[in-house]
């Protein structure tokens, strides 16, 4: 459930993401127990009414949608006040913490608390998104594509996207994203308030954060204290936040209904089981072996001393986490029950398709998108090296800084999605963030992307001789380095509002090794774009109409990193070895499972407070909340909208939730309110944090 650090994530795993995201397409199957990440506008109150009793009204909805909050980097956030204060994961805020965090000053290894309104840091590159309104655009857009293919599809699809977030104006505050669900069979445009001045008030010790590091992560029983605070500003004053999820007095109780307000980040539910299969037997071999080598690269790296060791403290911890988390997704691939269950579901669909005369038309679509993925095979070792190769770091923003210059010169509709106006606002605000950079870690990545591209595609290949000349990965990417000044953020912001004439102008290493190679990445990216990607998409919108005829909206849309909103209760389960888990763990646990060596080392402040902590408040809960990476920082919450609880997790057997939902084991893991407001107020003495929740009841 960890964030994704973009400027970590190995190229591999930015491509398996990617590609999984563009190419997912509808199946149906019925939704079962409590699962389901359901949109604000198709959320099924009945179905909640006739299980628990409770009836979500629709100003209920709209406040929890209101207090929601979505955190551009990855995570998901909710206002908890009404002075703009908003609760978070820690490793959601860990990203600001390294930011501002020194040699001298390492915040995430020794926390950060803002004694005072005055003491709250801004975060150098943090956004937080609230949804402020929905609307149906699906019209609009299936006119702009009908008929079309290929290059002339997209092409219409991201002129018409750019014409609809201009609907909202130009003001840097607002964010509209046209959202595509059910995989073309719905088109929505979110309407989102956009906060960039965020500031750091509250993160723990990374070891109470992340207590019990990789042996605990995705696993239950936890221990976790997984929170951080922020605050919303305007105009350099906390916002008024009307909509706030206030605090509940007594927390939760086992078999409860609770709901979970969040933005998960994407699930493959509704692939085709042509796609399951690419992804089991091409994606998942080529991640997962690129993933341990870059951990063991790290490893090394860090090896080198405590500075090293601090820069690539969290490198190494995220890397480990989406090894993990993959490990878990291709173990449900290759168990051959789930995947009958899979063939099933596409079998029950088509032959219902098949059956109606209506829809047989459509019945071709499935046949089609396996004919795809034999193009998509050819293409995409070439697409993921290229495309993930420069997207990182310095590289990644001298990629920025060159298209950029390129794409402002044409109208907003001929540009490429990341750089209409609107993208452009978030663009440079990230360019001119005061961000730090450690060029020796970047050069250790870059020298390994190098590498596993000339090993992909062959030293013979002409990218590859033009990308590394006479130079070996190691020399290129020394070169590169120290040939550049996109690590000062005045630079890159000169560089950005020069436009075309100043990079034309620079003579920067990364700008020029950029500008040499930007045609061959970005013709790699259309042929891509044009023989996989348009054609997945067009049949994958005949599924989803076909679909939606035979079963309506009954079932939710896969995750799309948009606010949706599940419900369920609390509740234990049976491990692998068939013994029960109880839903709660306890403070005094956590003191119990401490052994004084990391990942089990509890930080001095806990071990100075323990005399004054009740060991027996609740510390984590699992429920069976249906969320998914993106979740992180999700509010739980019971039905008076009171918060009980922050999510930060699943168990093991949630690894397969990508690509369906186990009622029985499937667990979100949440650090029980009780717990944070014992370590806020016992631990660290926030008695102003502590009094603003609390009266804020």
């Amino acid at each position: 459930m960890k964030s994704g650090k973009f400027q970590l994530v190995l190229r591999v795993v930015f491509f398996f993401v990617f590609s999984i995201s563009l190419l997912t397409c509808c199946l149906t199957q019925s939704a079962r127990a409590d699962e389901g990440m359901w949109t604000f506008n198709n959320f099924p109150s009945k179905n909640v009414k006739a299980k628990y009793g409770f009836d979500p009204s629709q100003a209920w909805l709209d406040h929890v949608r209101n207090s929601s909050l979505r955190i551009a980097q990855g995570c998901s956030a909710s206002f908890i006040s009404p002075n703009g204060l908003v609760m978070t994961n820690h490793h959601c805020v860990v990203d600001c913490e390294e930011q501002l965090s020194t040699a001298q000053e390492n915040l995430v290894e020794a926390g950060f608390s803002a004694e005072s309104a005055d003491q709250e840091r801004k975060c150098p590159d943090l956004e937080l998104d609230q949804l402020i309104e929905i609307g149906d655009v699906t019209k609009e857009v299936e006119a702009a594509l009908s008929g079309k293919t290929g290059d002339a599809a997209n092409k219409a699809l991201h002129a018409e996207e750019a014409r609809l977030q201009q609907t909202c104006g130009t003001d840097p505050g607002v964010r509209c994203d046209v959202v595509s669900l059910y995989h073309g069979g719905v088109y929505n445009l979110y309407h989102y308030k956009r906060y960039t001045d965020v500031r750091l008030v509250f993160a723990p010790e990374f070891a109470v954060a992340q207590f019990g590091g990789d042996p605990d992560n995705f696993n239950f029983p936890r221990f976790d204290f997984d929170i951080g605070l922020l605050r919303a500003y305007e105009d350099g004053k906390p916002v008024a936040s009307h909509d706030y999820l206030r605090w509940s007095p007594d927390g939760s109780k086992a078999n409860e209904l609770v709901f979970v307000p969040g933005n998960p980040g994407g699930t493959s539910r509704q692939l085709t089981i042509s796609q399951l299969e690419f992804l089991r037997d091409k994606s998942f071999p080529f991640l997962m072996p690129a993933l341990a080598e870059y951990r063991g690269e790290l490893e090394e790296f860090m090896k080198r001393g405590p500075e090293q060791e601090r820069e690539a403290h969290e490198d190494d911890f995220f890397v480990a986490n989406s090894f993990k988390a993959n490990f878990g997704r291709q173990a449900a691939l290759l168990d051959p029950e789930f995947f009958a269950t899979k063939v099933q579901q596409e079998q029950k669909l088509r032959s219902a398709v098949a059956d109606n005369p209506k829809l047989a038309k459509d019945a071709s679509a499935w046949n089609e998108i396996s004919e795809i993925q034999k193009v998509r095979a050819k293409l995409y070792t070439r697409y993921g090296d290229l495309n993930g190769l420069l997207r990182a770091g310095l590289v990644g923003d001298a990629v920025s800084l060159v298209r950029a210059a390129t794409e402002r010169t044409k109208p907003n509709s001929e540009r490429l999605p990341d750089y209409t106006d609107q993208a452009l606002v978030r663009l440079r605000g990230r360019l001119a963030a005061p961000i730090p950079i450690h060029k020796d870690l970047q050069e250790l990545t870059l020298a390994y992307a190098l590498t596993t591209t000339r090993r992909d595609l062959g030293a013979d290949d002409p990218f590859v001789r033009k990308m590394l000349g006479d130079e070996s990965p190691e020399q290129l990417a020394d070169r590169l380095m120290n040939g550049t000044h996109l690590d000062d953020p005045k630079v890159r912001e000169a560089l950005y509002d020069g436009g075309q004439a100043a990079i034309d102008a620079s003579n920067d290493a990364l700008i020029r090794f950029v500008v040499s190679l930007d045609p061959d990445l970005r013709a790699v990216r259309k042929e891509y774009e044009d023989q996989v990607v348009a054609p997945t998409r067009s049949d994958a919108e005949r599924i989803a109409n076909a679909r939606f005829a035979v079963y309506g909206t009954s079932v939710d849309p896969d995750a799309t990193f948009t606010l949706r909103l599940s419900y369920g209760s609390v509740k234990g389960f049976e491990d692998a070895q068939g013994h029960l888990v109880e839903p709660y763990t306890t403070i005094g646990g956590l003191f119990h499972r401490g052994t004084g060596a990391p990942p089990y080392d509890l930080p001095k402040s806990w071990l100075e407070a323990k005399p004054s902590l009740n060991m027996e408040t609740p510390m984590n809960l699992s429920t069976t909340n249906d969320i998914i990476g993106g979740n992180s920082g999700s509010p739980l919450i019971n039905s008076k909208a009171e918060v009980v609880g922050l999510i930060f997790d699943g168990n093991i057997f949630s690894l397969g939730g990508d690509f369906g939902y186990d009622a029985a084991q499937n667990r979100a893991v949440a650090v029980d309110s009780r717990a944070l407001l014992e370590g806020l107020q016992k631990v660290y003495h926030l008695d102003r944090i502590v009094e603003e929740i609390n009266s804020a009841r």
